[in-house]
């Protein structure tokens, strides 16, 4: 039986990475044969590669390979994980060091071949393991592994063993392409650099192949970082070993991938929605290995199209400290914020490279200055360099660094930030649509920046509605969660459920709803004063209509049962929050009393929140935190409105 996926899915059986037992799985529900079936090329066991004979020396490191550190005090344990049985499972990386999961027929599992090619090869003052045989016998047998877990017709599974896996294929495209480089420029494994060879090349017709439905979805390509990875890959392997068939078609999918792999609304499908975090720390840095590999920038339109998507999606804290992000309509990757300096081993920053010839996405990047004073207080720290524990050992990373970085000057990145739609205009309505009737919406008013989504949900990750509430002075006040009930600002049911898990469909008025005049989709920018909105959930048993007007916004909800207003408040630990009777709310503590509202003051600007007649309400605090220094925390407003209500933000 053939599966092909393109996403993931659940195992329940479990097997130990040590013995390759299965554990606590009755015979009749055993697992398939697992991969591979293959004999090993090799026997007898490797010799461990040797631990650092003494502490790393800091300032050994160029700055911009810093990053490469806590995989060299780790490479040892990583390596002496590799399996050396004489059984199928040599060469297998056991440890649960990268992916899940931590099963023998994952090739995901494999992909460090990157980074010990790395280390094999690389020449470098601090690099101990520069031609070490030690570490040579174990990638040796790492790859014959991986190439033996390599189905017939030129794909890798990932979550059974008989899968078909898009994403193991594409990501195998890139580090296997990576992996071969290295050593043919080292001279090092010769047969093995011939076997790697002959798997990439089936591997990319498998991929490439415009009948592979498996890879390319149709009208709308999903999981867009997947196939971004894979031409990526493709492209590397094909300039190693050209091939001017396969070099046709590579520009084909190209070309598939412009005209699918981007929604109208400008964001790069994920899984069939947008998501802020994909799109920023892998897809990115994807399109500039492609263009790293083709030699020409052929995805810049697209990338273009993409800022400035995201810089619809982002609002910055006016203290500096980052970000605020619209995570709410996000369909996969949880992120609230982005600080506006972040740490220094992530992926994303490979991305920086295009902030020259697309200035907009310069706010996504710490400024220069800011990198390099991080990276100077790194190489001057005494500590020992910490190892990375099983799971944390992202094989991007390192991959990433030989691509370069670019980031923005202070200046410049201050003038991207100056030149965000929240902050550049105090007034304007942008509406974004993708033909699978999903509608962000993005509104600007002189007291306030709100995103929301609605239309059909693009996954259940999704929570429709508004968003954030922003002030240009101030900052955030309310921010929505994705994929949760309990922190998204929505109209709350007894049995748990909100309008928020629902499609809602949205109209459009030019005023209130009551007496306003419905506008269509396609107009809706042109409104620039008081917006009306309404929605129904599917089952009808919320009905919201809501105005958004110069300085806040007024939600009038209709339930069929009783129903709760859950405002998720953003609070700084120098907030003044007080009842509408003046009592001083607490915060270490979920804070109930009998009111009619709230007051968030925060500098010069005071947030009301009113709902009318006074009701039992209560603020409870959430472990929910924001920006790296957690400086902002969540606290959930509850307001009972029973079938009818109307709740009234202000901002003076």
């Amino acid at each position: 039986m053939t599966i092909i996926t393109t996403r993931r899915t659940l195992l329940t059986t479990g097997l130990t990475a040590a013995t390759g037992l299965l554990v606590g799985v009755p015979p009749a529900l055993a697992a398939p044969p697992l991969r591979p079936t293959e004999a090993p090329a090799g026997t007898g066991a490797l010799p461990l590669v040797p631990e650092l004979a003494s502490e790393v020396d800091r300032s050994s490191f160029e700055p911009h390979e810093q990053r490469f550190a806590p995989y060299l005090v780790t490479l040892a344990a990583m390596a002496g994980a590799i399996d050396d049985s004489d059984t199928e499972l040599r060469g297998y990386q056991a440890g649960g060091w990268w992916r899940t999961p931590s099963e023998p027929f994952n090739a995901r599992i494999s992909e460090h071949v990157a980074t010990f090619a790395w280390f094999l090869t690389a020449e470098r003052s601090w690099n101990p393991y520069t031609g070490d045989p030690a570490l040579a016998a174990r990638l040796d047998a790492a790859i014959d592994y991986y190439l033996r877990l390599q189905h017939d017709d030129g794909s890798w599974p990932e979550y059974s063993p008989d899968e078909h896996s898009r994403a193991a294929t594409a990501f195998a495209l890139g580090y296997l392409s990576k992996t071969l480089d290295r050593l043919r420029g080292a001279q090092l494994l010769p047969e093995r650099c011939e076997a790697i060879s002959a798997s990439l090349r089936l591997a990319t017709r498998w991929f490439l192949d415009p009948d592979n439905a498996g890879v390319w979805t149709g009208e709308v390509l999903e999981f867009a970082n997947q196939p971004a990875a894979g031409l990526a890959g493709a492209a590397k392997a094909l300039a190693l070993d050209p091939d001017p068939e396969l070099e046709e078609l590579l520009l084909d999918r190209v070309e598939y991938f412009v005209e699918h792999a981007q929604s109208p609304a400008g964001f790069l499908y994920e899984p069939r929605g947008m998501d802020i975090a994909y799109n920023l720390n892998v897809t990115l840095t994807e399109l500039h290995e492609l263009h790293v590999e083709l030699g020409r920038p052929v995805m810049l339109a697209t990338v273009r199209r993409l800022a400035d998507w995201l810089r619809y999606t982002v609002a910055p804290e006016p203290d500096g400290a980052g970000l605020i992000c619209f995570a709410s309509g996000a369909a996969r990757t949880p992120m609230d914020y982005l600080d506006a300096v972040t740490r220094d081993r992530q992926q994303r920053d490979l991305g920086s490279v295009f902030t020259r010839q697309v200035p907009g996405l310069s706010v996504f990047y710490p400024a220069q200055e800011d990198r390099e004073a991080q990276r100077a207080a790194w190489a001057a720290a005494p500590e020992p360099v910490e190892p990375l524990a099983p799971g944390d050992t992202n094989p991007r990373i390192p991959a990433n660094i030989p691509y370069g970085e670019r980031y923005p000057t202070r200046r410049r990145r201050d003038v991207a930030l100056r030149t965000l739609p929240a902050v550049r205009h105090e007034r304007f309505t942008e509406l974004r649509t993708d033909p699978q009737h999903q509608h962000y919406l993005f509104v600007r008013r002189p007291g306030y920046y709100l995103p929301a989504f609605f239309g059909t949900r693009p996954n259940q990750v999704v929570r429709a509605g508004l968003g954030f509430l922003w002030h240009p002075r101030a900052g955030t006040f309310v921010h929505g969660a994705q994929s949760s009930n309990t922190l998204c600002w929505a109209t709350v049911l007894p049995n748990g459920g909100t309008d928020g898990a629902s499609n809602l469909t949205a109209t459009y008025y030019d005023g209130p709803v009551a007496d306003g005049q419905l506008v269509e989709p396609g107009d809706v920018h042109q409104l620039r004063g008081d917006l009306g909105l309404h929605w129904t959930t599917t089952g009808g048993n919320v009905t919201a209509a809501v105005l958004l007007h110069d300085h806040g916004i007024e939600r009038r909800i209709t339930t069929t049962m009783d129903g709760v207003e859950q405002v998720p408040l953003v609070l700084a630990a120098d907030d003044v929050v007080a009842w509408a009777d003046g009592t001083a709310v607490s915060r270490d503590s979920t804070s109930t009393a009998l009111v009619g509202g709230i007051t968030i003051r925060r500098g010069e600007v005071r947030l009301t929140i009113d709902w009318g007649d006074a009701v039992a309400v209560s603020l409870e605090p959430t472990d929910r935190t924001f920006f790296e220094d957690a400086s902002r925390r969540c606290h959930v407003l509850r307001v009972p409105h029973g079938l009818s209500g109307l709740v009234r933000y202000r901002f003076d």
